[in-house]
């Protein structure tokens, strides 16, 4: 492992920089017991550099924006905040409705991002029209989609103001390959940054034994590797949940990781890179 380095950034097309490495919410603030660890390691990455924090309205029906807000809310100014609408609520008022929630249940004046969790049956132009309107109105600084495939994002282009998305939030890992075919290199030749949810595939890959040999070539863990890989990528940036300071400090520790060559063919033999197009995956 080599020494701690400061984490890189990836620029949005607004020129605006995020760091590659961050925390996500997702399953956070479902378990009283667990609140004080969880606030002990949202402040610890931060601490750490890890200054993009994922959340959602949909994360423990709001419960995890009340942590990220009850957390950080006294660091706000050091933050790149990421929230998301649910596509239920994604009309031009139901969106702005939604983002004065959030706002309030994170104690913060303004998002920095704002993402459209997936598609639903609202129409894309009403939705771009209330992020336009929240951009307008100081709520928001950006805003950008999840779980977005290239044919959505063609639709999203389409439509008035819909050229201001600035990432598609996907599920991306080792496991789960499939927008290395054409998402990925297309989001990346047009400037669009990839934002990876979980990294460890919910850790159902970790006990694979190439990441268990490659983690022992590095006195790592085969999560840590598995997200070394991740950040690999050019043009991505990652959200993965950590509970504790201890798993922190490890996805800190992982960004350090220097994969080798011999490491990446050892990864790419057990986890193939798609050979053809796949539908785009979802959690």
């Amino acid at each position: 492992m080599t020494t701690a380095t400061a984490i890189r950034t990836v620029n949005l097309p607004s020129g605006e920089p995020i760091r590659v490495l961050g925390q996500g919410t997702w399953g956070m603030a479902e378990d009283a017991r667990r609140r004080g660890d969880e606030i002990a390691a949202l402040r610890l990455g931060v601490d750490l550099g890890l200054t993009l924090i994922d959340t959602a309205e949909m994360y423990a029906d709001g419960a995890a924006e009340g942590l990220v807000g009850e957390a950080l809310a006294d660091r706000r100014d050091e933050l790149f905040l990421v929230d998301k609408v649910l596509p239920s609520h994604a009309t031009l008022t139901g969106t702005i409705t939604a983002c004065e929630r959030s706002l309030r249940r994170l104690r913060t004046d303004r998002l920095d991002l704002y993402l459209l969790h997936w598609r639903g049956p609202v129409p894309l132009q009403e939705t771009v029209e209330a992020f336009t309107l929240l951009v307008e109105r100081g709520l928001i600084r950006h805003w950008g989609v999840s779980n977005f495939d290239l044919s959505d994002l063609a639709e999203l282009t389409g439509v008035p103001g819909g050229t201001g998305v600035e990432t598609d939030q996907v599920y991306y890992n080792l496991a789960h390959r499939g927008i290395e075919w054409d998402l990925l290199p297309q989001c990346q030749a047009s400037g669009l940054p990839v934002m990876a949810y979980s990294p460890f595939d919910h850790g159902r890959m970790v006990d694979h034994p190439a990441l268990q040999e490659v983690a022992a070539r590095h006195d790592a863990t085969p999560p840590q590797v598995a997200l070394a890989w991740v950040l690999l990528h050019d043009g991505v940036a990652t959200i993965p949940k950590a509970s504790t300071p201890a798993h922190v400090r490890d996805n800190r520790a992982a960004y350090d990781i220097q994969l080798t060559q011999s490491d990446l063919n050892l990864l790419d033999s057990a986890f193939p890179p798609p050979s053809g197009p796949q539908p785009l995956e979802v959690l």
